[in-house]
């Protein structure tokens, strides 16, 4: 045989291969192609699994960070402005009810009482239980808080911190975070009777329901169902887009199936109950059911009852369809369907799902917030940032603690709205058509001992403009800058010695100055009191002179005031540029009995496992003594009584108090400081742009500062501070300004005096009566 005829032969063999060869090659080409999938399957698999590592290593979600207001304080034999605190109630979601209250969040209001069921709020600074508390009242002043369930009286009530702020990732999501361990089980099983109730019995999927699914979404064409279980479902919410392919549902099934083997059935169910979507506050997603049961019903999910957690788990269908605030009706029919599946699977009594059924859907009281304290927190945020990366505050969770009372910063906008309003209709060339360039202003709350911002308006309209005038706009005291002059001299001078109003002609670097008093009537001589009380310029730049222009700069610059180098005799009336904080600070001062606070907007920061990282007390800086502290306060009190804030009184101001107005040349500035014990505020008025007000400090921040002290009853005792050492009060004849005997009766006053700057000559105008 040829070798051409072997090789035609071989060539037919080829051609007519046998069925059981082509079964041959068609295995070993099936064999090769699943080995391959299995191994490329595997090796994703891997990539899968150290992906999920790592997600699931770090942070799990970015979680935003909270600002908390101050918590606010009642007791017994307070007075309280009751509208404001009814409105700050309602702002921490206390609804209003026509019976007594009996769950956390009811509120009972009548003509003398106040009765509330507490919300449950725990931090590691604060604790409130939730219990019923009533509060009895008699006007304006608290009566009595009792317990109406054990009858005991309750010294003081601490309500929780009101939430006024969340600093958002790009996500907008608000989310706390859960233990599924610390859940009653009622709460686990309303979720899985209709999300997947064989949750506990598969590995990540049910084959039977993945393949009707398959099939159904084969004869539609697409992906119409997913057959999903909760880790199918936490596979697509966490790790994948929305997009519905069959490349999508692969990777999901696959990704569950890493979950599955890496983690416990509890800790899935955990990461899901976080993680899944429950509609929208506002702009922000509610995530997370931790962050639902708040927002739907003003509890902690440990707290829900049956039906409040059958709704919950109704709604993840649908968070929006379902919404009990949106489809009241919607919602209570789902409800029903969940509280049905838990009984078919056994997770509920049938009398208890009869009870469950027959319970009205009663969500909490839901009010759409704006955002509350606007410069206030831009203040606050830029302190923060020294502390804390942006993408920390974004992301980790913390719980800010501020030292902001709501109901004070509300009284403030208001008065600042409204005595600015005001001044434009008694002054019509005050008013502005363009709305950036209207009259402004600004007000600063301080607690004075503990330097804690209470309230902070930068502004009349933060819509309009968002520059804090009361944290960063520099402008000139004037006359309220003369307290400091004034202390300075106390070593030498006491309130009763006389000061020069004549006046003069300085010379400042070549060029003639002479300052103007206010009144051209102006007394030639006035004493070290009146001076101030009447705020008499001239007098208080000879006093500035005698005492030494450096040393009064010296006085300034201890209490953080900005002053030049060398000092120009104009500084005495307030000639140099400082923020709003910076004099309320220093006023702050003399009512801390000398002693200096720091400003603070934070006083406590606690991280999202309950750990106080960041804790903030009153720093402070003693500058001069009690004695002189109090001297100063007496001196001002004066201002009120006697001098240029006296209109205080005609306005309703009957109580103590030491301050200080302000009005600079042309009157492009006006101010008043006004102080008591337990509360120091400022005030400034005027135009950005430096145009006269044409209006001085009394009648123009005094106004707003008696219009926003009447309403904060609960700042105001009534006391005044009490003497310290180092002060002596002796009795003065009216006639000669020396010490009085008993010859100068009646025309006599009382004075003040520091120890070793009291006067020592006894009046020699009157005889002393003779004695037998």
């Amino acid at each position: 045989m040829t070798q051409e005829c072997v090789s035609d032969m071989k060539k037919r063999r080829k051609k007519n291969k046998t069925p059981k060869q082509w079964l041959n090659y068609l295995f070993y080409i099936l064999v090769s192609i699943t080995a391959l999938a299995i191994a490329a399957t595997a090796i994703y698999l891997v990539f899968l699994s150290r992906a999920i590592d790592k997600r699931f290593s770090g942070r799990r979600w970015d979680i935003p960070s909270r600002v908390y207001s101050d918590t606010t304080l009642l007791y017994t034999g307070q007075r309280i402005n009751r509208a404001l605190l009814v409105e700050k109630l309602g702002r921490l979601g206390y609804r209003e009810t026509s019976h007594p209250p009996g769950r956390q969040g009811e509120m009972q209001l009548t003509s003398s009482r106040i009765a509330l069921y507490l919300h449950s709020f725990h931090t590691p600074i604060y604790n409130q239980k939730e219990m019923p508390v009533q509060i009895d009242l008699q006007g304006d002043r608290v009566e009595a808080i009792t317990n109406p369930e054990t009858r005991a009286r309750l010294p003081l009530l601490e309500l929780e911190p009101e939430e006024l702020m969340l600093y958002y990732g790009p996500d907008r999501e608000r989310r706390q975070l859960l233990s599924v361990r610390k859940l009653p089980p009622y709460v686990v099983h309303a979720v899985l009777a209709v999300e997947d109730h064989d949750f506990y019995k598969h590995h990540g999927f049910v084959l039977k329901g993945y393949l009707r699914a398959f099939w159904v979404n084969l004869k539609a064409g697409g992906i119409q169902q997913g057959g999903s279980t909760i880790t199918l479902q936490l596979a697509k919410n966490y790790f994948l887009t929305p997009e519905r392919t069959y490349r999508r549902k692969l990777k999901e099934l696959l990704i569950a199936l890493v979950l599955e083997y890496k983690f416990s059935k509890t800790d899935i169910l955990e990461i899901y109950l976080n993680e899944i979507y429950w509609g929208q506050r506002g702009s922000a997603a509610v995530s997370g059911m931790a962050e639902a049961a708040r927002f739907y019903f003003d509890k902690e999910v440990s707290k829900l009852s049956v039906a409040e957690a059958a709704t919950l788990a109704g709604m993840i269908q649908a968070p929006n369809l379902y919404s009990p605030y949106r489809h009241p009706d919607a919602c209570l029919k789902r409800r029903n369907v969940v509280l049905s599946a838990m009984r078919q699977w056994g997770w509920l009594r049938t009398d208890k799902l009869e009870g469950a059924m027959a319970t009205p859907l009663k969500p909490a009281a839901y009010t759409a917030k704006g955002r509350q304290a606007p410069h206030f927190m831009d203040y606050l945020t830029d302190q923060l940032m020294e502390l804390y990366s942006p993408e920390t505050l974004k992301t980790e969770g913390l719980s800010i603690y501020t030292t902001i009372d709501t109901q004070v910063q509300s009284v403030v906008e208001e008065a600042l709205s409204k005595g600015l309003a005001h001044l434009e209709n008694s002054y019509p060339e005050l008013k502005r058509s363009d709305p950036g360039k209207q009259l402004q202003g600004a007000v600063i709350v301080m607690q004075p001992k503990t330097g804690y911002i209470i309230a902070m308006s930068g502004g009349r309209d933060y819509g309009t403009s968002q520059f804090n005038r009361a944290a960063h706009a520099l402008r000139q005291p004037g006359s309220a800058f003369k307290p400091f002059v004034f202390l300075t001299a106390l070593d030498s001078y006491s309130p009763i010695d006389t000061l020069s109003n004549e006046p003069q002609t300085y010379m400042i670097d070549g060029n003639p100055w002479e300052p103007k008093n206010y009144s051209e009537n102006a007394p030639p001589e006035v004493t070290f009191r009146m001076a101030l009380a009447e705020s008499q310029n001239i007098a208080t730049v000879n006093l500035a002179y005698a005492v030494g222009l450096e040393n009064v700069a010296d006085t300034a610059r201890a209490f953080h005031l900005p002053v030049s180098k060398p000092p120009y005799p104009s500084m005495a009336l307030g000639a140099m540029e400082v923020a709003p904080l910076m004099l309320a600070r220093a006023y702050c001062a003399f009512a801390a009995d000398g002693v200096l606070p720091f400003p603070l907007s934070i006083k406590n920061v606690v991280d999202e496992t309950g750990t106080v990282i960041e804790s903030r007390h009153a720093l402070i800086e003693r500058l001069i003594n009690p004695a002189k502290a109090y001297m100063v306060s007496d001196l001002l009190r004066s201002v009120v009584e006697v001098g240029t804030a006296r209109s205080l009184k005609f306005r309703g101001v009957d109580w103590p108090v030491a301050g200080k107005t302000g009005t600079t040349n042309d009157s492009r500035d006006a101010w008043f400081v006004g102080y008591t014990p337990n509360i120091l505020a400022l005030v400034w008025v005027g135009f950005d742009d430096g145009e006269s007000i044409h209006a001085s400090g009394s009648s123009a921040a005094l106004p707003i500062w008696a219009d926003l002290m009447k309403r904060l009853p609960q700042y105001v005792s009534g006391e005044w501070f009490a003497v310290p050492p180092g002060v002596e009060k002796h009795s003065i004849c009216l006639e000669s300004g020396q010490l009085a005997n008993d010859g100068c009766c009646p025309r006599t006053f009382q004075e003040l005096f520091l120890t070793g700057v009291e006067q020592t000559e006894t009046c020699g105008l009157h005889d002393c009566p003779s004695r037998f």
